[in-house]
């Protein structure tokens, strides 16, 4: 065996450690895709990673399949990352929060030109505008059937123009026109595929909903799981409060049409029987404080008095 060989050999192995050692560290992994992101634009991106505490690792697929198979005795929940170890892609291992980590790699794009022959990541439209070129180039929009005119000696575009269809390989006029438009209509980065989550795979969409979107999901299905059993009659978590509120409604009712009372109860009885006393609490606080008498100390604990009731009376409503 050369010397050679055996270099390759301890690299791959030095490799597959580092792997299996991300994999027992790391309980997260967002799987991305790497096309068209050249190296300084990976180290740049690295670097970011690297302050928030996550590790990006790229390799060969059949390294990274073949270290996940030798690390499934340990971890066998880390199959599930098998199907998703194709094309050009890597493992960004991550803690803490993940949608940060999403921001990074989205800030992380940077703009490109459309090049002959790549494949369209998104539609491209061409703005209508006054390009700058001469009238002697007119003959090059018409070939892509770009309605112009000439303005000032110059040649505007009328009216926006779709180009490009996303998914569709870029010819060369299509470039040529772009770049004459000074035009960078692409941008390129480690884009995001799937979540690995302790065993769990996901989308990686799933990081853009927010704390406040799940409590009103949550207090949305509540209600549901509320109201549902309200109309059937089986008690829940959720439809307790409801049915005491029900019930105590029930006895004031009846408390209210015979000579039984409780406490509560006896709060509204007192009011219906003579509202005016109640009423005029409030009264002085209408008086101007130019004819409002000096407040005694029994004035002063009115207001209390009043509110006291006030919470009382709320439980009725």
């Amino acid at each position: 065996m050369t010397g050679g060989d055996n270099a390759g050999k301890a690299k791959k192995q030095k490799y597959f450690g580092k792997l299996v050692n991300l994999l027992e560290e790391f309980s997260c992994i967002l799987i991305v895709g790497a096309d068209n992101v050249g190296s300084n634009h990976m180290q740049a991106i690295r670097k970011a990673l690297r302050a928030k505490g996550a590790v990006l690792l790229m390799g060969k697929n059949t390294m990274i399949r073949k270290a996940i198979r030798g690390h499934m005795g340990s971890n066998p929940a880390v199959e599930q990352l098998l199907p998703m170890v194709k094309g050009n892609i890597g493992f960004v291992f991550a803690k803490g929060e993940l949608g940060e980590i999403k921001k990074i790699l989205v800030n992380a794009r940077v703009e490109a030109p459309a090049k002959a022959g790549a494949i369209a990541p998104c539609n491209v439209v061409v703005p209508a505008q006054n390009t700058g070129l001469e009238p002697t180039q007119t003959s090059f929009f018409q070939a892509l059937s770009i309605q112009t005119k000439i303005t000032r000696g110059q040649i505007e575009i009328v009216q926006d123009v779709p180009l490009i269809t996303e998914g569709q390989k870029v010819g060369a006029s299509e470039a040529n026109l772009l770049a004459k438009l000074n035009l960078r209509p692409f941008s390129y980065g480690l884009s995001l595929n799937q979540v690995y989550d302790n065993g769990s795979v996901y989308s990686h969409k799933i990081l853009d909903i927010t704390q406040e979107e799940i409590l009103k999901k949550f207090a949305s299905g509540v209600r549901n799981v509320a109201a549902l059993s309200l109309q059937v009659g089986i008690p829940t978590a959720a439809s307790v409060p409801h049915s005491i509120a029900r019930a105590f409604k029930n006895v004031l009712a009846v408390s209210l049409q015979t000579d039984y009372t409780f406490e509560k109860a006896q709060q509204v009885k007192d009011f219906l029987k003579n509202p005016g006393a109640f009423a005029s609490t409030s009264a002085p606080a209408k008086e101007s404080k130019a004819e409002a008498p000096k407040e005694t100390k029994a004035a002063k604990e009115e207001p209390k008095e009043q509110s006291d009731e006030d919470m009382g009376m709320s439980l009725f409503d």
